[in-house]
């Protein structure tokens, strides 16, 4: 038996190449990005100097890489994913994650990661959802880069969904929340998330990877609330 064509997320149309997910088309049709400060990742004057924010006072972290804002057709694609379990989405966006990341490394903005750590949900959460969504990213992501990816954080306790509380209420929320379960001394570490608005949970992360030796800590997400 001959296998279907795979077709285009967008325009449904069949792809030459199945794992891409998204054909050459509606990939240069998707919405461009601003210029982004290659530190916050907020929009600013340049892609490779940090912004005025960042100037005086910077996030833990050293880059943050996103493949787009938290807007069509980018939001319906995390949505389906976490929500709806429409895993089959997981290496496409994985792709994508990893071209905006290309971008980056090709202007100097990023080191290239030897280790790949997804951010954890709590294990109900994790239980309840059957999955987490950015752990189903890390695995092609590491393929393609030739590098390791380990579920190395755990989230200690629940606490408040993040979407439901102001940006000071988020930092008192995730306080002692992430545990580190592996040596990180030394490793230039590249932080995996779906979607962030604030970055207090990947904020809180850097600075316990960076406590503990790591030489650097980037984040890699799907969506940047800009």
């Amino acid at each position: 038996m001959l296998a279907m064509p795979t077709l285009c997320w967008l325009c449904r149309m069949p792809l030459r190449i199945a794992r891409h997910g998204i054909c050459s088309l509606c990939l240069r049709g998707l919405p461009p990005l601003p210029l982004l400060c290659p530190r916050c990742g907020l929009p600013a004057g340049s892609a490779k100097v940090a912004c005025g924010r960042c100037q005086l006072k910077p996030p833990a972290w050293q880059a943050l890489v996103c493949v787009n804002d938290y807007c069509s057709p980018f939001s319906q694609w995390v949505n389906q994913l976490k929500f709806s379990h429409i895993t089959a989405l997981r290496v496409m966006l994985a792709r994508l994650l990893l071209l905006s990341w290309l971008n980056a490394y090709r202007r100097g903005s990023v080191p290239r990661p030897d280790l790949l750590l997804p951010v954890p949900l709590h294990q109900r959460r994790r239980w309840q959802r059957g999955f987490n969504q950015t752990v189903l990213l890390a695995a092609p992501l590491a393929d393609w880069l030739g590098c390791e990816w380990h579920e190395g954080l755990s989230r200690r306790r629940r606490g408040a969904l993040q979407h439901q509380l102001n940006a000071r209420q988020r930092r008192t929320n995730l306080r002692g929340a992430f545990r580190l379960e592996m040596a990180v001394q030394g490793r230039h570490i590249a932080l995996l998330d779906d979607v962030i608005t604030t970055g207090s949970t990947v904020d809180e992360i850097s600075r316990l990877l960076l406590a503990q030796g790591a030489a650097s800590v980037q984040v890699w997400c799907l969506c940047r609330t800009l």
